[in-house]
């Protein structure tokens, strides 16, 4: 290292480490030392520790301060004395966010609109050493992924969590008639693999989504937990009275493979919770509006509030960012065309599904309950077209072309 001039008249002091190391505990004695110095003094370190030099070095570039070559002997006699300093530590400003190369990661109060990929794992409002590996990733900026009541929706998400094994009864699931049982059974079967997409996607934006927005990290976090459990409560549900599960239909596993395959985060976002889980909400209602059983009904209720929150990011990140790019509104309406052209050739809802929806709506099996169990049925269909027209209109599509693009909703409701 260039050796560096005394600093003219700055303060200064010295250190004799004797044989002790860094992994010994020296830096509380450097530490110590440093206290007593303004920034911009020189500390003078000496030790007998064959890697003091090397350790001594790292730690000043972790810690904000500058590591010297000590000033050569005046006296020029050459042999250094016993006590001569092994290198300066020229004291930092850690108030300075760029002293001696380091760099601090936003405000921990604060996000900053596109995080660098230099700042890596670092904890927002971390000071960062310099020289560390760049991270990519590629969902970087606070409009497309930001709301800004984002860390209030975590905080009741994370207070929210509900445990399967104490939350629902499962004793107070009575064998109901073969036949109702036949439609519970494939209802949740619909359940499981509709929540396995609605887990997925989430999951997949985790490792893509820059930490320094922690919060959308933690709540998309949770919503993977709901899904978790969703999925086990419904699948428990399925099997509380039989050995096996309902039927999975072609067009149902190709609408949510669209949802899957959705590699941008708004798009995938406004597909999956300001339309899918919108609607799906409207169902798990349905649902517990008309379960044959207090089971059916808890979890349905417990998935709708869970389902909510999901719904509620989604709009208000998408919101947020439609106010910021308007021409979000125009990307939006092309993903809805899209995959209403890729689902065109499909057949949309299970008939099994529907035909379940039915069945638990009639609650008995005369034409009179079945022609009204149908009716409700259809107006569940409007409740959920309603419910995405005026989610539509919160990003800020104009009424009539909502309702056109709600209608072009997948038949699979998801």
């Amino acid at each position: 290292m260039t050796p560096r001039p005394g600093g003219g008249g700055a303060a200064s002091g010295r250190v004799d480490l004797a044989g002790l190391g860094f992994t010994d505990g020296a830096d509380l004695l450097v530490r110590r030392a440093l206290a007593g110095l303004p920034p911009g003094g020189r500390l003078h370190v000496s030790g007998r520790h064959p890697e003091l030099r090397v350790h001594l070095g790292a730690w000043c570039r972790g810690a904000g301060h500058r590591l010297e070559d000590p000033e050569p002997d005046p006296g020029g006699s050459g042999a250094p004395p016993s006590d001569a300093a092994v290198a300066v530590v020229v004291k930092g400003r850690r108030d300075d966010d760029r002293w001696f190369g380091a760099v601090r990661a936003g405000s921990a109060h604060g996000v900053v609109d596109r995080p660098p990929g230099s700042w890596g794992l670092a904890a927002r409002g971390a000071l960062i050493e310099a020289g560390g590996p760049e991270v990519h990733f590629d969902v970087n900026e606070r409009e497309v992924v930001w709301a800004d009541a984002v860390a209030r929706m975590y905080a009741h998400a994370a207070s929210r969590q509900w445990d399967p094994a104490t939350a629902v009864d499962w004793s107070s699931a009575a064998g109901l008639d073969p036949e109702i049982e036949t439609a519970v059974v494939q209802l949740m079967t619909y359940l499981v693999e509709n929540e396995q997409a609605a887990l997925i996607v989430p999951a997949r934006f985790l490792g893509r989504i820059h930490p320094h927005f922690r919060e959308v990290v933690q709540l998309l976090s949770v919503q993977v937990a709901d899904e978790a459990r969703h999925m086990e409560v419904f699948n428990r549900r399925a099997l509380l009275h039989r050995d096996r599960l309902g039927t999975s239909s072609a067009g149902g596993r190709a609408s949510l493979l669209t949802l899957v395959e959705e590699t941008d985060f708004s798009m995938a976002s406004f597909l999956l919770s300001v339309l899918g889980e919108g609607s799906f909400v409207d169902l798990l209602a349905f649902l517990h509006t008309y379960a044959p059983d207090p089971v059916t009904r808890r979890i349905a209720w417990l998935a709708m509030q869970d389902e909510r929150r999901h719904v509620a990011f989604g709009v208000a990140h998408l919101q947020r960012q439609a106010e910021q790019d308007p021409a979000l509104l125009g990307r939006l309406r092309g993903a809805i065309e899209r995959r209403h052209d890729a689902l065109a050739d499909t057949a949309g809802l299970n008939d099994d599904v529907f035909a379940s929806l039915v069945v638990l709506a009639a609650g008995e099996w005369t034409p009179a309950a079945i022609a009204a169990g149908g009716e409700r049925v259809r107006r569940l269909q409007h409740a959920m077209d309603d419910g995405r027209r005026r989610r539509l209109v919160r990003l800020g599509f104009p009424l009539d072309e909502a309702a056109e693009l709600s209608a072009l909703h997948t038949r699979n409701f998801m």
